[in-house]
């Protein structure tokens, strides 16, 4: 028996807003009920991926997951507390490379352009940055520049609050992006993605974003966004955290007072990918996830861990940058990934075949 999920006409909103697209400044309403006595209109999931082609077989192969694994009298049935998805960000949710990580561009925007506080940048910092503006220009590759660069964003950023680091993030998402008309900085979704959020949530799923960028760098990108998740359940990498007042004292010896304020501690801790994705579900989520989305090597060690002795139906996705006339695809690596998952019996994405669009009507390619 066909499963279908019943929403009120006011969540459909939710699908206008992924077809019209949303703003940095923009933030959709959550909060709307429909008014009593009001129509319900009956939609699959399949129906709900309106921005990916027919016959896409990524598209079948969730909605078919969906189906079955919200039969109640099925076998592969998962009660809704189980049911947990990880997506990881960039290049799986949202705009991966223009002409670099979003983080990386904002490292060296804080560190070689922003005023207030290029003079003040160490010798460390400058180093970073430039090697990610060489990287820009030739292609170059760094050993060991994931990890320096997180080290040169909690370093830049030391000392300010959670909410003045997000506020600086937000005046950074209004940038226009480089390669693209008609897009800021903040707005590079991939809109089918969205899609497939939203229809998760309404099949009762939990959504976590596990990313390798700044945990509080993700935070500020989905702030004001369409994706619509709490910062709860937004993990990344890490940085640490203190106070104002607390000084070169040990946490264990201090304690928070209410003239205390939370302030960037300026030490990198961790760089949140390949294994210690792995390592950060299990610490922060607790269960194994049933399905897993990104795009690179860096998130196999998360698709092998949701798929691999699970006891409940479980499917990773990797998407496949193969469009290089409305993204800043890559046929070459796109090939390696549809080797990969014929390999390891992923599902790919192909954005080129599968999605009608990417950014939304407006966007292009320069």
């Amino acid at each position: 028996m066909k499963k279908k999920i019943c929403i009120v006409l006011a969540l459909l909103s939710v699908a206008a807003l992924l077809m019209g697209g949303c703003r940095a400044n923009e933030k959709p309403d959550d909060t709307t009920t429909a008014p009593a006595g009001e129509t319900q209109e009956v939609i699959t999931a399949d129906e709900m991926l309106t921005l990916w082609t027919a016959d896409a077989e990524a598209k079948k192969a969730l909605s078919d997951y969906l189906e079955a694994i919200s039969d109640e009298s099925g076998a592969d049935f998962i009660p809704v507390e189980d049911r947990i998805a990880v997506f990881d960000l960039d290049g799986t949710l949202f705009c991966e490379t223009d002409p670099n990580y979003f983080d990386y561009t904002l490292l060296v925007y804080r560190v070689l352009e922003d005023p207030d506080y290029k003079d003040k940048a160490s010798d460390f910092e400058k180093e970073t940055a430039n090697k990610i503006v060489e990287q820009n220009k030739t292609g170059a590759k760094f050993d060991g520049l994931e990890v320096d660069h997180g080290k040169a964003i909690a370093s830049s950023f030391a000392g300010m609050t959670i909410e003045e680091f997000n506020d600086y993030i937000q005046e950074f998402k209004k940038q226009p992006m480089p390669s693209y008309d008609g897009m800021l900085r903040g707005e590079g979704w991939y809109r089918p993605m969205l899609e497939v959020v939203d229809c998760l949530k309404l099949y009762g799923f939990t959504v976590y974003v596990v990313s390798g960028t700044d945990r509080f760098i993700v935070r500020g990108i989905a702030d004001h966004s369409p994706l619509n998740l709490p910062p709860r359940q937004i993990i990344g990498s890490d940085e640490t955290v203190v106070t104002k007042d607390q000084g070169d004292e040990d946490g264990l010896d201090y304690v928070f007072d209410d003239n205390d304020e939370v302030v960037l501690g300026g030490d990198f801790i961790i760089k949140n990918l390949k294994m210690n994705k792995v390592s950060v579900i299990v610490q922060e989520i607790g269960q194994q996830p049933v399905l897993s989305f990104g795009n690179s090597t860096g998130d196999a060690s998360m698709a092998e861990y949701v798929t691999s002795g699970n006891p409940y139906k479980s499917l990773a996705f990797m998407l496949c940058c193969d469009d290089t006339v409305r993204e800043n695809g890559s046929e070459e690596k796109a090939q390696k990934m549809v080797d990969l998952c014929a390999e390891y019996d992923w599902i790919p994405i192909s954005m080129k075949n599968d999605w009608t669009t990417i950014y939304g009507d407006g966007v292009t390619k320069k």
